[in-house]
């Protein structure tokens, strides 16, 4: 029995070693990614700004892409807009209500191999809503850097109704058109390090 046991034991590892061995860790370097934002105002502009603090990690598996995955939290709070009277608003129950909701994670649940890149689904949990999203992008590249530690680079643009998490704040001027517009285009470029 033990020398069954044992056997078993000595075949879940291998096994365990070789899903291991499949799918590399990478981690998010934020000194080297960005989260970027923009938003249409009074029609006639875009409003950029980004988020400053961010982690994530990334499952890579080159054999199988559907066995890579992803997730990445980002701090509501860090809001950037070079407008602190703007970024105050955005942060407010108006917007973000960060206070309530501090955290948007998004968790992947499929990847799937598309003509010139990449698409990512999964779920985006923003204002307290979670919601299925598909995230097209490409891979920059993979390098070693100076240090000899391997890097990817990936980059990915969605566009989301902030009205489907609840954020409906807004107003309409008196030519019809809308203060803040709804569609907010999201644009990620991300560099991660292998682990």
């Amino acid at each position: 029995m033990r020398i069954y046991r044992a056997a078993v034991l000595t075949v879940l590892s291998a096994l365990w070693a070789n899903v291991a061995c499949a799918a590399e860790q990478y981690l998010i370097d934020p000194a080297h990614s960005s989260v970027e934002f923009s938003v249409a105002h009074m029609v006639l502009t875009r409003v950029k700004g980004n988020f400053t603090q961010f982690s994530g990690e990334i499952f890579d598996d080159e054999r199988d892409i559907a066995k890579s995955w992803v997730k990445v939290v980002i701090n509501a709070d860090s809001i950037n807009t070079n407008q602190p009277d703007r970024d105050k608003h955005l942060r407010s129950k108006d917007f973000l209500f960060v206070q309530k909701y501090p955290e948007i994670i998004f968790e992947s649940r499929r990847i799937e191999k598309k003509a010139g890149g990449y698409l990512c689904f999964g779920t985006l949990s923003l204002h307290g809503v979670s919601k299925q999203v598909g995230i097209p992008f490409v891979i920059t590249g993979k390098i070693k850097d100076p240090k000899g530690k391997t890097r990817i680079g990936i980059e990915g643009v969605l566009t989301l109704d902030r009205r489907d998490y609840g954020i409906v704040w807004g107003k309409v001027m008196s030519d019809g058109g809308l203060m803040v517009g709804n569609d907010v285009k999201v644009a990620l470029s991300v560099e991660a390090i292998l682990q």
